[in-house]
Formats: C-alpha cells, structure tokens, sequence
C-alpha cells in the first residue's frame, strides 16, 4: 500500500555528507558539508522509500581487500601470536621450556611439571571475544580479531602485539570472560543499555549521563575508587553483551555504535572524572569495536572537557567522533539509525511495547517539502470499518500541521482528527489512529511556513476492524 503525495510545489532534495572529524564539530560545519544533488529524471514530489545511509562502513576485513602492507602486517602478527602461543610466552615471555630429557629429580617437580603442561594447554586455548587466537587452528574470526588491534596502532606489528598482550592479561586478571553472568541490580540499568540498530545493522548502544545528574546519584556510583571499579566492571559487561550480537567473521558486522546523551548530564568537572576511566578501557581493551561516537545534546562547554580529555585519546578515537546540538538531535540520529529503530523520545517512531507497528511492518517513506509549500499525504479508507494507523515526524518541525477524514460521498461531511496547528521545532513524532464508518480517506497536510526545506518521514497501516 502506497500514499498519494500531491506537492503544490517541486521539491528538490539534497544529499548531507557526513565526513569523519578529527575533533567534534559545531553544527554550523556540518552543515557546510551539504552538497546540491545533480538533477535527475525521478519525480522528487512522490513519496520513496527511505534509502540507507552511507555516511559510514566499516572497513573491510578480506584478505582481498587489504593492501599489501596491511596484508604483510597481519600475516607477521599471526606468526608472533602463534609463536607465543605454542612457545607458552605469551602472558609471561620470561619463562622458558625445560629441555625433554631433563632428569626428573623427584615427585615434587613431577606434579610441578605436570602443572606447567596445564597451562600450557590452557594458552594454546586462549581465545577472545569467542574467537580461538592459535593461527594454526583457523578459526574464521582470528583475522578479524587481529586486525582491530593492528588498526588500532595504525599497522604497527610490535605495538598491535603488545596491546594484544595486554589485552588479554587484563581480561585474564580481571576475569571478564565471566562478567556477563555477573549481577550488579538494575540502579545501573537507565544509564547505558542496548537498542535496536542502524542502517548498517551495528547494534546501538545508547549511554545516558543524565542518569547521574543528581548529587546522590553520582556520589552512589563514582563518590569513591570502589564504586567507580564497580562502574567499570558493569560497563564492560553491557559492552561484552554487545560484543556478543556481533559478527566476528569477513564481511559480518563487527563494531558497535554508541550515542552519548548529555543531556541533564553532570558539569564537567564531574564528567570528566566519570568518563576518563571508560574511555580509556575501551581505547586500550576493545580497539575497533565502536564504528561511531555520537554526541547528542551537547551544552556549550563540552568543547571545553573535549579538549581535557582529548590528549588521552588516540586520533582514529576522535575521528569517529560526531557532536550534535540539541536542535539537531533528531536530523543527526536519522543519518546512521533508521526512524523506525529511534527511540520515540528522540524523534523517532519506536517505542516500548508497542501494539501498532514492529520495525518489519511497513516501509518509511519520505518527502522533502520545499519552503512555502504544502503537502497532503493520503492514507485511503475504501472500505467501511478499518482501523488506520500512522506515525509522522518532520525533521526540525517550524510548519503547520492538520488531519482530517474526507468521505467518498461528497454529501457527507469531513471529519476533522486532528486540528490544524503550529508545531514547534521541538515537537515530537505524531501518532494517530482513525476508524472509518464509511469509504474516504484520511489526508494529513503539511504546510511549510519556514524558510527552508524540510524532510517528512511517514508510515502508515490499516487493519479490518473485529467490531
């Protein structure tokens, strides 16, 4: 089922480049980057369907498409691992083999031996993330694996080594391949979690520091080193918890995406105490597992505890970066989420238990509405005794809204649904549902009084009625 769009004017589209920063940027430069689209034959005034983002991938994890010192650096990586390995020095590069005809002097070395040819088997089994790390063993992730970390050091053989070490002595000491099953209560459960995916299918991982605004609630989670500890343990487990939704194999999606909600949040000082720790964990302990950092409600004086943190981050860490004004919420998450997978509080059409749509019911359309147009989009009623259902946003709002039932019969009388009125820039997304007692149809106008163009993204549903 498709909706008829009749546009008062032609409107033309334009294509938002989003580029990788290597410091977060205002708005103002974002939207220097917004490029005219070539003209084209397709009539622009019909609703589409809402095409996926390209403003970022990930890059590619076949061997194909490496180039070749990429290539050559892996395969050196893979020989020192397997090395290490099977040469039992990897978590202790002192310790050295003891000859196979060395006498035995008594029961005692025996049982130590014995004990030495435990560990041995248990490093030959060292794995990470789900991944066997053994070369030899060829398990199809271990290039993945491997890769993140020689990304992270920019193909550096030696320090991709070294902080695969000491990534895998951390995990061993701190014992987090057993953390997912570890229960820290639900106090923790507002602040960080997992929800839906973008367009590229990473799994979302919103962190919300306004859930430590009040003094009480800060002091309880960071008011001392064992508290903080304790942050740190939870928030490696929501990211191994992560982990475990993805795809850890060439071509499969092997990075998260994180939105940072600093709205409400701490002053900065506070902040900086909270967030310093976390990123530095994941920096050293989980290389390449954030596609992208998105920023949103961001206050004026994040630019200036960016600067405190940013000497502790590495430049890939901060090209990944994205900062978006509260203004900007909304148009910002729709470049790399779709708007069905976006939490209705910012902006979007999911929400919680929602009886009316799922993310695979119907399509999102769209339309770009020039400035000083109207659009009416029609959801047809042909018979009596359905149930229609749609949900409407338009980025940045600043226009006029209305819907109304129109009857087929010209004698009868139009239904107004909804009144028409001044939606502000801040407006949510509309939902309304309309039962129809005779064939019409229900139009939905848009009247853009601002200045500039505005996009419209719309889905819509109707059920036969049980009554």
């Amino acid at each position: 089922m498709t909706a008829e769009v009749m546009a008062q004017e032609e409107t033309q589209a334009a294509e938002v480049v989003v580029v990788a920063v290597a410091e977060p940027q205002k708005e103002k430069d974002a939207e220097e980057n917004v490029e005219p689209r070539e003209p084209s034959s397709v009539d622009e005034t019909k609703p589409k369907t809402v095409e996926k983002s390209s403003s970022y991938k990930e890059e590619s994890n076949y061997l194909s498409d490496l180039k070749e010192f990429e290539r050559k650096a892996l395969s050196e990586l893979k020989s020192k691992l397997e090395e290490a390995i099977l040469g039992n020095t990897l978590f202790d590069p002192k310790k050295e083999a003891l000859p196979e005809n060395e006498e035995k002097k008594n029961e005692g070395e025996e049982k130590e031996e014995e004990e030495e040819k435990k560990v041995e088997v248990e490093e030959n089994d060292v794995s990470i993330w789900g991944v066997t790390l053994l070369p030899s063993k060829g398990a199809e992730g271990v290039d993945v694996v491997l890769l993140k970390f020689l990304r992270a050091r920019e193909f550096k053989v030696n320090d991709a080594f070294e902080m695969l070490k000491k990534t895998l002595k951390w995990r061993k000491e701190s014992k987090i391949d057993s953390v997912v099953d570890e229960d820290f209560g639900s106090d923790l459960a507002s602040a960080a979690y997992m929800n839906g995916v973008d367009h590229e299918g990473h799994p979302v991982c919103y962190n919300i520091f306004g859930a430590f605004e009040s003094e009480e609630s800060y002091q309880k989670t960071f008011g001392t080193e064992e508290k903080r500890s304790e942050f740190l343990r939870w928030r490696c487990q929501l990211m191994e918890k992560g982990i475990q939704r993805l795809n850890l194999k060439p071509g499969g999606v092997s990075s998260l995406l994180q939105i940072n909600d600093l709205k409400n949040s701490p002053g900065p000082s506070k902040l900086r105490v909270a967030t310093k720790q976390t990123l530095a964990m994941f920096q050293d302990n989980y290389p390449e597992m954030v596609a992208k950092n998105i920023f949103i409600n961001v206050p004026f004086w994040y630019y200036a505890l960016n600067a405190l943190l940013s000497p502790f981050l590495t430049q890939r860490t901060k090209s990944k970066f994205v900062v978006a004004r509260p203004n900007k919420v909304t148009e910002t998450l729709t470049k790399y989420i779709p708007i069905e997978e976006i939490p209705v509080h910012y902006g979007g059409f999911k929400r919680e238990n929602d009886s009316e749509f799922s993310s695979q019911d119907v399509a999102v359309s769209e339309l770009i509405l020039k400035a000083g147009s109207t659009a009416t989009i029609e959801i047809p009623a042909l018979e009596v005794g359905y149930s229609l259902c749609w949900d409407l946003t338009v980025l940045g709002w600043e226009l006029s809204y209305k819907e109304e039932f129109v009857p087929t019969d010209e004698g009868s009388y139009t239904v107004i649904v909804q009144k028409g009125k001044k939606m502000g820039s801040q407006e949510g997304p509309v939902r309304n549902t309309f039962r129809n007692n005779e064939p019409g149809k229900v139009v939905l106008t848009i009247e853009n009084t601002s200045n500039k163009k505005k996009k419209v993204l719309y889905r819509y549903k109707s059920i036969k009625s049980s009554f």
